[in-house]
C-alpha cells in the first residue's frame, strides 16, 4: 500500500513539472510577403505594443541604435539584388535597424542578420546600405509597431515603419524592368506564342517604353489569336491611341465594345463606350 501511495505521488509530481501554461507572446511574430515586380521579399519581426508608455523619445530613445521591433532582430530578406538610396543591396537576408529621430530616421541594412537585439559591438563593415529618410507624423496612434510594403510599383516600393504617431518610408529600387526586357529579348529570339507577344506588348505600354513596338507586338498577337477577347481588343485600342493611330483605335474598341456586350461585362462596355466618345468615333 505504502508503495502504491509512493507511486501515485511520483506520477502527480511527474505530472505537475511536465504540464507547461502558454500565454500569449506580449510582441507577437509576424511575418509579411510581398512580390515586387518579379522579386520575392520577406520582413520577420516581432510587434510591441504601446499599451499606455510614451514609444519614441522616451521607450525608444532618440538618434539611438533600435532592432526595429522587439526580441530576434528583423530580418528582410530579398529574393533579387536591389536598391537603397542608389546603393546595390545583394539578394539575401539583413537585419533592419534604425536611429529614430523628431524630424527624421537613419536606417541600416546589416549584414548579420540573426541574433537578438542589437550587436554588442556594432560593425560598420556589416552596414551594407544606410540611408535616411523623412520622419510624418500621423493624426492617431498606432498601438502596434507595423511594417508595410507601401506605394507599389513594378519597380519599387516604400517598406513603411509604423508606431506611435510616427510613420517613415524607405524607398527600394527593384530589378524587374531588367528582368522582363532580358526575358522578352530572349523569347523574341525564338519562336514567340501569341500570348508572348500580347505580354511584351502590354508591358511595353504600361511601362511607357517603344510603343510603336509595343503596336506591331499587339497586332502579331491579334493576327495569332484566332477569336481575340473583348479584354484583348481593349488593349491593342489603347495601344493604338498611344501611339497616335486613333483610326485604329477606334475600329479595335468597337471590336472590344461589341464582343464585352456579348460577354455581358459591364466594366468593358463602359471603358469602351467612354473612350470611343473621346476618340470621336461616329
Amino acid at each position: 500500500m505504502k508503495k502504491l501511495s509512493l507511486l501515485i505521488m511520483a506520477l502527480v509530481l511527474s505530472s505537475a513539472v511536465e504540464a507547461q501554461i502558454n500565454t500569449p507572446a506580449p510582441s507577437p511574430f509576424s511575418k509579411v510577403e510581398q512580390k515586387v515586380g518579379l522579386t520575392d521579399v520577406t520582413v520577420e519581426y516581432s510587434r510591441p505594443s504601446m499599451r499606455g508608455r510614451t514609444i519614441f523619445g522616451g521607450l525608444e530613445e532618440y538618434d539611438e541604435l533600435w532592432r526595429t521591433g522587439a526580441n530576434a532582430r528583423t530580418k528582410v530578406t530579398f529574393g533579387d539584388d536591389v536598391k537603397i538610396d542608389g546603393q546595390e543591396l545583394k539578394a539575401g537576408s539583413y537585419a533592419l535597424y534604425t536611429k529614430p529621430g523628431k524630424q527624421s530616421w537613419e536606417v541600416f541594412f546589416y549584414t548579420e542578420a540573426d541574433g537578438g537585439g542589437t550587436p554588442q559591438k556594432w560593425d560598420e563593415s556589416k552596414v551594407a546600405a544606410k540611408t535616411t529618410v523623412e520622419a510624418y507624423q500621423l493624426p492617431v496612434d498606432i498601438e502596434t509597431f507595423t511594417i508595410t510594403f507601401d506605394d507599389l510599383t513594378n519597380n519599387s516600393a516604400n517598406l513603411g515603419l509604423m508606431w506611435e504617431r510616427a510613420y517613415v518610408a524607405i524607398p527600394i529600387t527593384f530589378p524587374t524592368d531588367v528582368k522582363v526586357s532580358e526575358n522578352i529579348k530572349t523569347v523574341m529570339a525564338g519562336s514567340p506564342t501569341a500570348n508572348d507577344y500580347y505580354a511584351a506588348a502590354v508591358y511595353y505600354s504600361s511601362e511607357d517604353k517603344d510603343i510603336a513596338q509595343a503596336d506591331e507586338w499587339m497586332d502579331k498577337a491579334i493576327e495569332m489569336t484566332e477569336e481575340p477577347a473583348f479584354w484583348q481588343l481593349r488593349q491593342q485600342a489603347l495601344i493604338k491611341s498611344k501611339s497616335g493611330d486613333k483610326k485604329g483605335a477606334v475600329k479595335a474598341a468597337k471590336k472590344s465594345l461589341a464582343k464585352a456586350k456579348e460577354a455581358g461585362n459591364d466594366d468593358y462596355i463602359k471603358m469602351n463606350t467612354e473612350s470611343l466618345k473621346e476618340w470621336g468615333a461616329k
